[in-house]
């Protein structure tokens, strides 16, 4: 088995924890590149996502904080239209400020619980 990167190693570590505490509960899925940043809300259970947002086609002036809060935003707006109110935020193996902070944060002033 070939050594894994501490990213994915992180990243491994956080989904474990989530498994454990989660439960049934949809998960928040941030993915962040150098250019935008994405969201998704994903049922585990069924396999399916339920709601999405990203920085893909919008406004928005490249990956930065503002943009962040505002995809944080979209996907709060987005879960309560398919009726998700509590999650579990999945941060993959990326730390918790910046970007993924500013997106949990409005998401949370969305009305998103977790």
């Amino acid at each position: 088995m070939a050594k894994l990167s501490l990213f994915e190693r992180r990243r491994r570590r956080v989904r474990t924890a989530l498994r454990k505490r989660g439960g049934t509960r949809p998960r928040l899925s941030v993915h962040r590149t150098g250019r935008h940043i994405y969201a998704q809300i994903i049922d585990d259970g069924q396999g399916r996502t339920v709601a999405a947002a990203s920085t893909l086609g919008a406004d928005a002036s490249g990956a930065n904080v503002t943009s962040a809060a505002e995809v944080g935003k979209r996907i709060a707006e987005a879960a309560k239209q398919a009726g998700v109110t509590t999650v579990v935020f999945d941060r993959g193996g990326y730390l918790f400020h910046g970007r993924v902070k500013a997106l949990a944060d409005a998401a949370r002033e969305g009305g998103l619980e977790f």
